[in-house]
Formats: structure tokens, C-alpha cells, sequence
């Protein structure tokens, strides 16, 4: 999966672009102007058959990389989703595959990623419901994981993962997918420092800024007290996603150390470091282990407005609303 490093790698100009993609709201598929800019500047992965897919063209002037997850296809490799509808309140279990465009097949050699070949991410569109989910992959490269999703309406489901090819890079596909049933969906919750989740109080400390890296920190307590004995969890003490408000912009990043490394505690802060790239509200989801359970806290945040907690400015709360 993607690590800090490559969130910071979303510079100022993307925060220009996707600014402008941002307030566009739903009036373009991105996985559409995605596929327009591609044919606009000949950058596409089939333009570079000298190139491994994933690979990085120096010097090519190509238009900056979309954030993961906008795009239903990229970097050689398609999300083929065989479930893209599921009963509300319902066990259900997904379906999915990811194709090579070159040769048209099911791919079935990934590299592992803190312990998983692929992560499963689904959301929903407001952001109220998050379910982080480990698929098993059959031998024909067909993925499949049980899910149960609370309410009707849409959702956006994230496949995170890194072919076993040469220098290939992490990839993040997105695809559509829908709970049937009468659908309400909620406003976004508003910022809170602090959160409680099943008996834990979780504190976010710092800002999520466009175009700069920043540092998030993260504080988990138990009964008034800090926990120091958090328990890893697919190789690290916490995994953090975060989706930006609108069109669910995927940036997925890991601490700032990992168990093992000599400097690094078991709590109770777990420390990130992140890049948003552009303004608006976002969706923060840290998945945390304690005590045999893999728990997670949410919290809205305001990149480029207020930090956590804090009141969001008049003007950029009259932009969101006009999302």
C-alpha cells in the first residue's frame, strides 16, 4: 500500500487541478475526464509499451497523477466489479477482479503489501459508513469478500494494490457501487478533535494541508488513560485512508515507523504524515488494534481551513455547502 512518502509526492499544482475538479462536483465522471486528459497529452499506458506498467516516465511532461481511487481504470490495469449492486442491511459478498488492458486476463500475481496481496476499502458517498476489508483471491484471479452494508445509497468501493511486475508502483482503482433500499443520506459529520469509539477516546492533533505535507497525530486513550500497548495490525500500529468530501478522492497513508524499528512505541500516539491534494472537507479513518480488536475512529477535517475542532472559516463553509 502507499506510504506517506507517496501522498507527500501530490505537489502545488495538484492542488490547482483537482481544486477546480473539486467544485466541479458530480458534473464530469472523472474516470471520464481522466481517460479525455490521457488521449489530450498521449500519455496513455498503452503510448509506452517500452514501459513496465506502474512505472514513473521522467521528464515526459505528462498532466499530473489523479489521486487514487477517481478512476475505474489506470496504469494498465482495469477494476472489473462483478457486484455492483447489494441489498441494504443484507449479507452480501463482493465480487471483483483485476484485469491487465494488455492482455485482457485476470491478474493473479501481486506483491504483498503489510501482509495482503490487495486492501479493500468501501465508503459510502457521505462518508458516514467505512469498512476496511482483506479479500481472498481465488487461483483464476477472481477477489471475493463478505460485506454488509447499514444503509441504502451509493457507494465507492477501493481496490489498493501493487502488481508483481518490474517497477511497478502501488495503484488505487475506485468503482461505483449501490445498496438498494430507501436511501437518506446524511450531512457530513462535523469536525471534532476528539472521538469515541467503543469505549476509546481518539484525539487528532495537527492539520490536513493542500499541496504540503503536514503531520497527523493521533492520540488513543482507554478510561482516562493513554494506551501503550497497542497491538500491530497488518504490520503497523495504525492504518489511516483519507477520502476527500464530494467526489471520494482516496489517499491512503501509514505511520511515521512501524513495530519493530527500535524507535517506535505501541501508543498511545500514532503519528502520519499526509498531503491533501487540494482544499475542502475530508473524511479521516484510522483503523486501530487493542486488546484482539481492530477498531475505527473517524473524524472530518478541513484541508487548507480550520484544524481539527475548530470552527470552519464563513467563506469556505459556503463553498462546501455549494458542493
Amino acid at each position: 500500500m502507499h506510504t506517506g512518502l507517496k501522498i507527500t509526492a501530490f505537489a502545488a499544482g495538484l492542488a490547482a487541478t483537482f481544486g477546480s475538479a473539486y467544485a466541479a462536483g458530480g458534473a464530469m465522471d472523472p474516470a471520464v475526464a481522466a481517460k479525455e486528459s490521457s488521449h489530450q497529452d498521449g500519455h496513455g499506458a498503452k503510448d509506452r509499451p517500452a514501459m513496465e506498467k506502474g512505472a514513473v516516465e521522467e521528464g515526459a511532461g505528462q498532466a499530473p497523477e489523479l489521486p487514487g481511487g477517481l478512476q475505474i481504470s489506470q496504469g494498465g490495469y482495469t477494476l472489473d466489479l462483478r457486484t455492483p449492486r447489494v441489498e441494504a442491511g443484507e449479507p452480501a459478498e463482493l465480487r471483483f477482479a483485476v484485469v491487465d488492458d494488455d492482455t485482457s486476463r485476470k491478474v493473479t500475481a501481486f506483491s504483498r503489501e503489510h501482509g495482503k496481496e490487495l486492501h479493500l476499502i468501501v465508503a459510502s458517498s457521505d462518508l458516514t459508513t467505512y469498512r476496511h476489508l482483506h479479500p481472498e483471491r481465488a487461483a483464476d484471479g477472481t477477489w471475493s469478500a463478505p460485506v454488509e452494508l447499514p444503509e441504502a445509497g451509493g457507494y465507492r468501493l477501493f481496490a489498493d494494490f501493487t502488481p508483481d511486475v518490474k517497477n511497478a508502483e502501488g495503484v488505487t482503482l475506485g468503482a461505483d457501487l449501490a445498496a438498494s433500499g430507501d436511501a437518506r443520506p446524511e450531512a457530513l459529520p462535523k469536525a471534532e478533535r476528539t472521538v469515541t469509539v467503543d469505549g476509546y477516546e481518539v484525539t487528532l492533533d495537527g492539520a490536513l494541508r493542500p499541496g504540503a505535507g503536514s503531520e497527523l497525530k493521533l492520540e488513543v486513550e482507554k478510561d482516562g488513560k493513554p494506551v501503550t500497548d497497542l497491538q500491530p495490525y497488518l504490520g503497523a500500529y495504525g492504518h489511516l485512508v483519507a477520502l476527500r468530501a464530494g467526489d471520494l478522492a482516496y489517499l491512503h497513508v501509514h505511520p511515521n515507523g512501524e513495530p519493530g524499528d527500535g524507535r517506535t512505541k505501541p501508543g498511545p500516539d500514532v503519528s502520519f504524515t499526509a498531503t491533501a491534494p487540494s482544499k475542502g472537507a475530508y473524511r479521516l479513518f484510522l483503523d486501530f488494534r487493542h486488546e484482539g480488536k481492530v477498531r475505527t475512529a473517524a473524524f472530518t477535517v478541513h484541508a487548507g481551513g480550520a484544524a481539527a475542532g475548530e470552527p470552519v472559516p464563513e467563506n469556505e463553509e459556503s463553498a462546501e455547502h455549494a458542493h
